[in-house]
């Protein structure tokens, strides 16, 4: 995909300003060797550090996967993102800390939530596969894709501001406390699918 392209290129334009060899590798062109117990280019160069956008699930349903865990390898994100990723997490959260202000209620059934739900694939990327069924408002959209096989779960609605016609949420980066940074993508639906699109903002001190 073009989008994902840029994006490794980009972060490897960075790497070679820090002073690193950073190579773009196409996955198909990676390959391990089991007497060293590393993984090597197609150029036989051995690959200590891996930054990927290949999904951690697709990766460990592999034969080839397998072979990280015993691998003189760091992969950038790492596996716990994993866990992370995945919105099973969400109705677990949900139970040890209900009522919390920063989680939705979320559930493994949709007869918990009465008055309508999100319905979400584990490994959902982009908006596919999502259901969102708003019984209050008479409202109904449902998006394609791969994803769903793996299970789903349920979530109370909580829909974006909408502004002009634009529905937008703000992917915030918060480090120790203190904001990072913030992305803002604005799409036609509160579904927000890979056709979103990013805004542009700017910030302006008091005066």
């Amino acid at each position: 995909h073009e989008e994902d392209r840029v994006t490794v290129e980009y972060l490897r334009d960075v790497a070679l300003q820090a002073g690193f060899d950073a190579r773009y590798v196409s996955m198909e062109d990676i390959g391990f060797s089991s007497e060293t117990n590393r993984f090597y280019d197609i150029e036989e160069n051995e690959i200590r550090c891996l930054f990927k956008l290949y999904p951690w699930e697709w990766l460990l349903a592999e034969d080839f996967g397998l072979h990280i865990s015993a691998a003189a390898i760091t992969l950038f994100e790492p596996a716990w993102k994993m866990v992370l990723s995945n919105k099973a997490i969400l109705p677990i959260l949900w139970e040890l800390y209900p009522d919390h202000p920063n989680l939705l209620p979320a559930f493994f059934e949709s007869e918990r939530l009465t008055d309508g739900y999100v319905r979400k694939p584990f490994f959902s990327r982009e908006g596919a596969n999502i259901l969102m069924q708003d019984r209050r408002m008479n409202y109904h959209e449902e998006t394609e894709g791969t994803y769903g096989e793996e299970g789903y779960i349920y979530q109370e609605i909580a829909k974006s501001p909408c502004f002009d016609g634009n529905y937008a949420i703000i992917g915030s980066w918060v480090i120790n406390g203190l904001s990072a940074g913030i992305g803002i993508r604005e799409d036609d639906t509160p579904i927000t699918k890979n056709t979103s699109r990013f805004v542009p903002h700017l910030f302006r001190p008091n005066s």
